[in-house]
């Protein structure tokens, strides 16, 4: 599944205004009345009184060359920036997210959510998050264009440490491309995730370091920050009219890169010896978001395994149209067992993870949205503990549930959009959602397992079992 926007988000966590109590070395960021706000920027409390055009730019320029000392990046070219109109601002976030997504991706994207359960069927995803964007919007890079966005009506005394944020992400462009560096991680989803989440949580990093530059402390002398701003995120979220409203799942991703990205980053600098290290991380990313999540899997260079799925052709109906392939990852598979198993079981099943491969489809007479998923755990007995549980999750799902059959790992039972199956083998586990028991086989068959148990000890149909 694509991130739910192409421009990324950050909440109004304070952070600009982040007050640190220097006696006790701990620090503190008080949460902000501000709402939630987008496109890598941080909101601040809209003023009537425009600054002028030179008061912008010399902010932008003394905190860029700043940055350019902290971070150990040269600024290699000079920046463009510019100021923008709330509606100018609205009109660049539709257009690059035209230019990313065409509008079949973006549809197959909300159909796979609305699949798993993440987010409800026929939900304005595209232009829900396009208002909640553009309702906080106070400025952003924009990595094509090399140039620096600023909001028309802020303040430049309350800009500067969102400037830290934003200008980071200008210098790592400059040094590493940063647009195409995060790229390079498709087609599959969750590594360009983990390095969405690079990304962001370095240049949260980064101005946490700004707000402490005085103090002579950055972020590899403190604790974990992320828990110092993770309640007031989530609180402010829960005040913003539209976010409040919104599926777990939308605040969630929102959150992801900013929060874990952050802790990622400051495990990363304290591993190495600072910002004089980054390089090594451009060079070497993480490849997935569990490695951001377990930053010590990163730095032992522990990585997941490849799953692969079957060719579709002659496996599934001919009414089923393909959406999309790709990988769920750990934070992904969380959000989906979390929404039926609570966040402690899901965090706990979840992390024993080690890869998986996942296929949408919509069925074109009925509009379901049948589901395969095949994944990979660490050991076998993490694999049936999915089965026992994951089965329970199931359940939950769907409301109308009949001619059930179970043994041990292996679930099956018919819903009003037809049959679920969960079959576990070895470190591995198979669902498949809304297919008949035939189509199952049939996949079942094209990844190389021995047949299903069936109930009444039924043979296996004929086509079954010719492909097997």
């Amino acid at each position: 599944m694509k991130r739910i926007f192409t421009v990324l988000f950050i909440l109004g966590l304070g952070l600009a205004g982040v007050v640190f109590a220097q006696e006790s070395g701990v620090a503190s960021a008080p949460v902000s009345s501000k709402k939630p706000v987008p496109a890598s920027v941080a909101s601040v409390p809209q003023s009537s009184t425009s600054p002028s055009n030179p008061e912008f730019l010399h902010a932008a320029d003394e905190v860029l060359g700043q940055m350019s000392q902290l971070l150990d990046l040269p600024i290699k070219e000079p920046l463009k920036k510019t100021l923008r109109s709330k509606q100018e601002i609205r009109e660049y976030l539709i257009r690059e997210e035209k230019e990313d997504k065409d509008e079949g991706q973006r549809d197959a994207d909300t159909k796979t959510l609305e699949g798993f359960g993440l987010i409800p069927k026929d939900f304005p995803l595209d232009s829900f998050m396009l208002d909640v964007l553009t309702d906080q919007i106070a400025g952003l890079y924009d990595p094509k264009a090399r140039e620096f966005y600023i909001a028309d009506w802020i303040p430049v005394d309350e800009q500067r440490s969102v400037m830290a944020h934003e200008l980071t992400h200008a210098l790592e462009d400059q040094s590493f491309h940063i647009d195409q560096w995060i790229k390079a991680a498709r087609p599959n989803d969750d590594a360009e995730l983990a390095r969405e989440s690079v990304s962001e949580g370095s240049a949260m990093a980064a101005m946490v370091d700004y707000s402490l530059k005085d103090q002579k402390m950055g972020v590899r002398d403190l604790p974990d920050v992320t828990l110092l701003i993770r309640s007031g995120a989530v609180d402010e979220m829960a005040k913003d009219p539209n976010l409040s409203k919104a599926p777990g799942y939308i605040r969630d991703d929102l959150l992801f890169p900013y929060l874990a990205g952050t802790t990622f980053s400051q495990q990363f600098l304290k591993a190495h010896t600072g910002w004089g290290d980054l390089k090594i991380l451009f060079a070497n990313p993480p490849v997935s978001t569990q490695q951001i999540m377990h930053p010590d899997l990163y730095l032992a260079g522990v990585k997941p395994e490849k799953i692969t799925l079957p060719e579709w052709k002659n496996i599934v109906p001919s009414d089923w149209k393909f959406l999309e392939e790709n990988v769920l990852g750990e934070f992904n598979l969380d959000e989906v067992l979390k929404q039926y198993l609570g966040q402690d079981r899901a965090d706990k099943l979840a992390e024993t993870w080690r890869g998986d491969r996942y296929a949408s489809f919509e069925n074109t007479a009925t509009k379901e949205i049948p589901l395969v998923v095949l994944i990979a755990f660490d050991t076998d007995e993490n694999a049936a503990r999915f089965a026992g549980q994951y089965s329970e999750a199931l359940e939950k799902k769907y409301a109308v549930r009949t001619q059930l059959f179970r043994r041990p790992n292996y679930f099956q039972f018919q819903s009003d959009a037809g049959g679920v199956f969960l079959r576990c083998f070895a470190a591995r586990c198979l669902t498949v959602e809304r297919a008949s028991r035939e189509t199952f086989d049939k996949i079942d068959a094209a990844i190389g397992w021995n047949p299903a148990p069936t109930p009444g000890g039924a043979a296996v149909p004929d086509s079954v079992a010719q492909l097997r």
